[in-house]
């Protein structure tokens, strides 16, 4: 049995969440949280030399569910392109075989997300009428902590209930589904564009009316932030902006943005902002076509730099083949068009769809390297690092096992002019992009804002993880990695956080010179949320289930059973 007492000793402390800048400390832990100290039998692990952080905290990936098996499906390629790694983990203390690159099994997924340190990760988007299946998945894998977000941007009852300005009943609705789906907060993907692609149709503009409903982008948006506020959940919405990866749309990206600034922030989770735009990246595109593609990333930075209202998280190209999957419909359609690969479409009935189709960004491939600089670019113009996120949109622009190689990019611009030099089309892109230009290169605390207390706070979920202080779990990476030496080769910034040194969860070690040791003790985190009750609303939906669904109401709720190690966020509007 692991001890119930750690102290990680002597390392170079950083922690954003108490301003702490690599100074020398220790970090105590108790029962699995951490503690101010522990009594003189406590093990203890050495890290003298070495950096501490918090467990890293993922606001936004692609791990379970529907499409991520769609996916693991379609493409059995991608099963043995990393290899099956160490094939004797199934022999011994109940470990299971990892495969899978770009869409891993469930298994890889935790043990990999372990090895970098990361204790915590967001399913970015669950469909709620295949809930089930996303909490199967998450069930499954092993060590780290997660929660998803269900789709609510091109829900049928969302849709008509804000064409008629119901604010109040859009919060109920999302209340009750939140509760039924075991769901974290509201993601929007593609507003209204996904419901017209049931039509053969888009939204690709704030005020393109989605057939039938009667409503626009602007207005499901608008009406969703006002709703998310009503209910004061912990996380703003999550939102996947309308015309995603075609050149110009960086315009209409500040144009949604700005939305934001006719809502204020009411919860009692510490958060201040009211949107989370997600893979900005994807939304910071200048020009008319591919011809002329260049980045946008400085005015769309400059936005948010300015509007402290809004969250972002990059979703960065990391050269790889790939697997995309995203609930934006058309844009997967438009994706099989350019690339006329293999595709997968799927409609859920009222509630969303999605599509999933591989992807190779080839480095000899200009528009591949100028979306490369532009992922970059956003972070290293961003001012308020607590405010930016690392992500690639896994898997879409790559897979969550690259955050090193983020890392180490956006650390060293040695790194950065080494991968530019390596282009074929180098001048193109140095003309097309600032990336050549920019010096700056990001601190370790820096990093730490973006991947540990900056994503914890976004999601209010900063009492709990993200940071260091006493009554915080006890989730702890230990970096190998000198604070007042760093490395000159940036090549070891990448394979420091590529494996840890030691990684603590919950109290327990689970890796161990980069190798998983443990299974350790996983969550399940979802939001209860409760609204006054509701005569309407609850009628709607026992209607709408009568005679439009293809389930009965009993059976779409997700059992217990499915989430049995739950962290419930009780949250509650008075009537």
């Amino acid at each position: 049995m692991a001890s119930r007492e750690l102290i990680i000793k002597g390392g170079f402390v950083v922690d954003p969440a108490r301003k702490i800048d690599g100074d020398v400390g220790d970090v105590a832990i108790k029962d699995g949280k951490i503690v101010e100290k522990v009594s003189s039998s406590a093990k203890v692990i050495d890290a003298k030399g070495k950096v501490v952080m918090a467990g890293g905290v993922d606001v936004h990936s692609h791990v379970a569910g529907p499409k991520v098996n769609a996916g693991r499906l379609m493409r059995p390629e991608d099963k043995f392109r990393a290899g099956i790694v160490r094939g004797n983990m199934a022999q011994k203390n109940g470990y299971r075989m990892e495969s899978g690159f770009s869409i891993p099994t469930v298994f890889k997924t935790g043990y990999e997300y372990a090895r970098m340190g990361y204790s915590f990760v967001m399913e970015a988007a669950m469909p709620p009428l295949l809930a089930p299946h996303v909490h199967e998945e998450i069930h499954d894998t092993p060590i780290i902590d997660e929660a998803a977000l269900p789709v609510f941007g091109n829900n049928w009852f969302v849709m008509d209930y804000l064409k008629k300005g119901e604010v109040e009943n859009t919060a109920a609705y999302i209340a009750w589904l939140l509760r039924a789906t075991k769901g974290f907060g509201i993601k929007i993907v593609n507003p209204g564009g996904t419901a017209a692609w049931g039509w053969g149709l888009n939204c690709i503009a704030l005020d393109d009316p989605v057939p039938y409903f009667e409503t626009t982008p602007r207005q499901i948006i608008t009406g969703l932030m006002k709703a998310n506020e009503y209910l004061g959940l912990p996380h703003s919405i999550h939102i996947h902006q309308n015309d995603l990866g075609n050149p110009g749309n960086y315009q209409l990206t500040i144009d949604s943005l700005k939305l934001a600034e006719q809502v204020k922030p009411k919860n009692k989770f510490g958060r201040e902002q009211v949107m989370h735009s997600t893979h900005i990246q994807f939304h910071s595109y200048k020009g008319t076509g591919w011809a002329d593609f260049e980045s946008g990333a400085k005015e769309v930075m400059d936005y948010v730099n300015r509007n402290k209202a809004i969250t972002v998280d990059l979703g960065c190209v990391t050269f790889d083949e790939t697997t995309t999957m995203t609930a934006d419909g058309p844009f997967e359609h438009h994706l099989r068009g350019l690339n006329h690969l293999k595709w997968a479409n799927v409609d859920v009935e009222l509630e969303t769809a999605a599509g999933v189709v591989p992807y190779i960004y080839d480095p000899n491939v200009k528009v591949c390297d100028i979306q490369w600089a532009i992922g970059l670019e956003l972070a290293l113009f961003a001012q308020d690092m607590s405010r930016t996120f690392v992500t690639t949109d896994h898997p879409n622009a790559g897979p969550f096992t690259r955050y090193p190689r983020v890392i180490k990019w956006l650390m060293s611009k040695k790194a950065r002019e080494a991968t530019l030099d390596s282009f074929r089309h180098k001048d193109k892109v140095i003309d097309a992009t600032h990336i050549h230009g920019i010096d700056r290169e990001l601190t370790l605390f820096e990093i730490a804002q973006m991947t540990r207390s900056g994503p914890a706070k976004c999601l209010g979920l900063g009492a709990y993880y993200g940071g260091l202080a006493p009554g915080m779990l006890g989730d702890v990476m230990v970096l190998d990695l000198n604070y007042k030496d760093m490395p000159k080769d940036p090549e070891k910034i990448e394979a420091a956080f590529q494996r840890a040194a030691c990684f603590v969860k919950s109290g327990e070690i689970v890796v161990r010179d980069g190798e998983v040791v443990s299974n350790g003790h996983k969550k399940t985190v979802w939001v209860n949320a409760k609204v006054p009750e509701n005569a309407q609303v609850k009628r709607d939906i026992a209607q709408s289930f009568t005679k439009d669904y293809t389930v009965d109401l009993i059976n779409y709720v997700v059992r217990d059973y499915l989430a049995p190690h739950p962290m419930v966020i009780d949250v509650e509007v008075e009537a």
